[in-house]
């Protein structure tokens, strides 16, 4: 039996796209000069060149292939911006006051991004619906318990613990023990999104080249001479780095530290009110504590399941990763085993060593990256940070600065090799043994 409807999309497109409608026309020329370039046009990116324009500069933006093709537009439009690691993980790694820092920024960016919505008039449906991180074991809630009070004693975000017993008001699933709700989490249209973004850059009269892949940036005195593919130059005063999973070009600095790490997506045919309510009732973005990293939300229209997660940590066929993604799905909620899919796509998170993005500067070029796959929210706050940081703007300052942004002695070169081993090792150990140790638990 096929996994995919009759009428389903052609396998690699986003469900996303089918509702965009915006195709802006994009130059193909570089210009000779600019105050400031800006190299990449996903979310850090555009963020990045409305803060700069908004701050007097004048700047241009450069993109290897066409804004947006990357993660702004293939993610699953979850939004909001506490850190992956927990406080405890995050003070071992840094240190309390930059742990302290980064969480009670959370906040910050958050409202930054929300603003920058509203602002703008970004019709992308943005919703504060709240979060819920679920707990695929007994150990993972009694984590989550200990996270929870800790927070609520050094930061300033807003989270309550959910016990098993309340669960059934979140989600209608045998497979949880509690969780963490954020109430003040929300969601949006990924593709409208950065649609939104694209059109506020381009009304600036900011120039935003497409298929200009930067090969390398040179210094040269007290300027920096970006040189494409094509062997095509401009002279910057400044530069910022905004390539995250896609950085490609004589970067290795960059790409030793960043590497694109595959993320998975389906969305299901549409079904019933009756059902989505019965298997969603609480109607928040789900995530899991589980290693998969299974995320999963109702579509933006409420007809659909959108279900992501680590299906490979190297790329893999759509159909092989739709038929890992519907099983985990169905896991979940056996109630759709018959339930045929209409989409399956995938887009390169770029993910840090250290789980955590990072703002700085390397040999005069700035940067904001390493997302580590929650980058809706934070990365147009983080991308703005790097602008500022660039002209020498005070509102640069950040937490994230302090964030240690290294590189590991077995990722030598620009090409992640050590995925292949690290997959292996996922695919058969940490996956098996998390669902091993929740089988136990139910017993």
């Amino acid at each position: 039996m096929s996994l995919f409807a009759a009428d389903a999309a052609v396998p690699g497109t986003p469900y996303w796209w089918e509702e965009s409608s915006v195709e802006p026309e994009f130059s193909s020329n570089l210009p000779d000069k600019a105050e400031l370039l800006i190299v990449g046009a996903g979310y850090t990116g555009l963020s990045a060149a409305i803060a700069a324009c908004d701050a007097g500069a004048k700047v241009v933006v450069v993109d290897a292939s066409l804004p947006g093709i990357g993660a702004s537009t293939r993610n699953g439009g979850m939004f909001g911006a506490h850190p992956r690691l927990s406080y405890t993980e995050l003070s071992k790694k840094f240190s309390k006051q930059t742990a302290q820092g980064i969480f009670n920024e959370a906040q910050d960016a958050f409202e930054f991004t929300s603003n920058l919505i509203h602002s703008e008039r970004i019709n992308c449906h943005f919703e504060q619906c709240g979060r819920i991180q679920l707990a695929w074991t007994k150990a993972h809630l009694a984590a989550q318990r200990k996270q929870v009070q800790q927070l609520k004693l050094v930061s300033n975000m807003n989270l309550e613990l959910v016990e098993q017993h309340e669960l059934a008001k979140e989600i209608n699933s045998p497979c949880y023990f509690g969780g963490i709700r954020f109430p003040d989490h929300a969601s949006l249209q990924p593709r409208l999104f950065h649609d939104g973004l694209l059109e506020a850059a381009l009304a600036r009269g900011i120039p935003i080249i497409a298929n200009c892949p930067i090969e390398q940036i040179t210094q040269h005195h007290n300027r920096y001479i970006a040189t494409s593919r094509t062997g095509d130059r401009l002279q910057a005063e400044r530069v910022v780095m905004a390539t995250n999973g896609y950085t490609q070009g004589k970067f290795k600095w960059f790409a030793r530290r960043v590497f694109p790490l595959p993320s998975y997506l389906i969305a299901t045919e549409p079904l019933s009110n009756n059902l989505l309510s019965s298997l969603a009732p609480g109607k928040r973005m789900m995530v899991e504590t589980r290693a998969r990293h299974s995320y999963f939300r109702l579509s933006p229209d409420g007809t659909r399941i959108i279900y992501g997660g680590r299906a490979s940590m190297t790329p893999i066929s759509t159909e092989r990763a739709a038929m890992r993604l519907r099983q985990s799905l169905t896991e979940v909620w056996p109630e759709l085993k018959n339930v045929k899919l209409t989409h399956c796509w995938s887009g390169f998170t770029g993910y840090s060593f250290n789980h955590m993005p990072h703002v700085g500067s390397h040999n005069g070029l700035h940067f904001s990256m390493g997302y580590s796959g929650s980058g809706v929210a934070i990365a147009p706050y983080l991308g703005a940070k790097a602008a500022y940081m660039a002209l020498e703007d005070e509102r640069g300052t950040t937490a994230y600065q302090q964030s240690n942004f290294r590189t590991r002695w077995f990722h030598r070169t620009q090409r992640p090799h050590f995925l292949i081993a690290a997959n292996s090792w996922y695919q058969y150990i940490v996956d098996r043994l998390d669902n091993a140790v929740a089988a136990r638990d139910r017993e």
